[in-house]
């Protein structure tokens, strides 16, 4: 199969789909690897390092698209993207299309094969979403203690405290792999955490491997709304597979809280868990709405782009090499996994929460 690496072309996004090791995987299986020029400088790798392990180099995105069969990407294509995609062409990336009903149609109407990260599912785990979940759960409780320094908008106080001062109260909704990871963090600044979950057995879990500055409390309207008048940084870590975040912070829960909080809300790319929140980029990526600062950056590991890609590779390729290998249908046929992954198939829409989400028609994969 030939496989094409895009360039990256998101705002600051400098990702790139596949490690220079991924491509000699690919290689290594008989498969052809076309990497667009320069598509790996932002995390540190040359055009040579992909030579090296048999990738061939071409200078534009137009050439990329049109003579690949399988794209291999980090993020959703943007508008410029979506006219170069063909029928029956796989698009390998995440996805998010709960968030998007416009990039959702617009794909539909590509007629391509689109199989998302973000759905790939292994007993249980989105395995291929959970190293990017590890990331930004890890940046998610970093910028929140950079937000609330008084030259960007916050309360002024530090997270970790000082010696006779209180420490940050950072609430954390969401106990999956993003909040926990915002919670390790959290606690290792020395603040004091609250995770918020529906899931008791989750929270048994929390309770025991969490340091005793963390504590679980259950994830309700009610106790939402008792939380946030204390809380300095509220980082949204919410989940639905596939689907849309739902709203758990109205615009009018803004006023219980405290000028110059912060809210991170890294479930913004599946569409944000405050109503006041939209999508921003590393170059612009905050706003205040009532005085509560908004950090909604929509690829937060973007800003990590050498780690964040290591990771990623790591996760998608053993798939990748199948869905080459076999083609996607022979490959979802013999993998539960990347059939959870196809979220479109031929002008159809394959994933449930996503058409539950847009009000679309539903197509079973089978």
């Amino acid at each position: 199969m030939v496989i094409g690496i895009p360039k990256e072309i998101k705002t600051a996004e400098n990702r790139v789909g596949l490690t220079p090791a991924g491509v000699h995987e690919f290689v290594k299986s008989g498969h052809t690897v076309l990497v667009e020029k320069k598509a790996g400088e932002g995390s540190g790798f040359s055009d040579t390092e992909f030579k090296n392990e048999g990738a061939k180099i071409l200078k534009t995105p137009e050439e990329i698209f049109n003579a690949s069969e399988m794209i291999i990407k980090v993020k959703e294509p943007l508008e410029r993207e979506i006219p170069l995609l063909k029928e029956g062409q796989i698009l390998y990336t995440y996805l998010h299309l709960a968030a998007s009903k416009d990039l959702t149609v617009k794909l539909l109407e590509r007629k391509i094969i689109g199989i998302a990260y973000e759905t790939i599912e292994v007993k249980g785990k989105l395995v291929c979403l959970e190293p990017m979940s590890e990331v930004a759960g890890k940046i998610a409780t970093i910028m929140g203690a950079y937000y609330l320094a008084k030259p960007y908008g916050g309360k002024g106080i530090l997270a970790g405290g000082v010696a006779g001062v209180h420490s940050a109260n950072y609430i954390i909704l969401g106990g999956g792999t993003t909040g926990i990871n915002a919670a390790k963090v959290a606690a290792g600044l020395g603040a004091r955490v609250v995770v918020m979950d529906i899931d008791l057995e989750r929270m048994r879990y929390l309770e025991d491997v969490l340091p005793k500055n963390c504590e679980t409390i259950m994830s309700n309207r009610i106790n939402i709304e008792k939380e946030l008048p204390d809380a300095d940084v509220v980082i949204g870590a919410v989940l639905i597979p596939g689907g849309r975040t739902p709203c758990l912070i109205t615009r009018k829960m803004l006023s219980i809280m405290k000028p110059g909080s912060v809210i991170v809300d890294i479930a913004i790319d599946q569409g944000g868990c405050a109503e006041t929140s939209h999508p921003t980029t590393h170059e612009e990526p905050v706003y205040a709405v009532d005085g509560i600062v908004h950090y909604c950056v929509a690829n937060m590991p973007g800003a990590y782009p050498r780690s964040s890609t290591f990771a990623l590779t790591n996760a998608t390729l053993p798939f990748g090499l199948k869905i080459a290998a076999l083609g996607w249908k022979k490959a979802a046929s013999e993998s539960a996994a990347i059939t959870k992954g196809v979220n479109l198939s031929g002008g159809k829409l394959t994933c449930e929460p996503v058409a539950m989400a847009h009000g679309l028609k539903y197509s079973k994969i089978e």
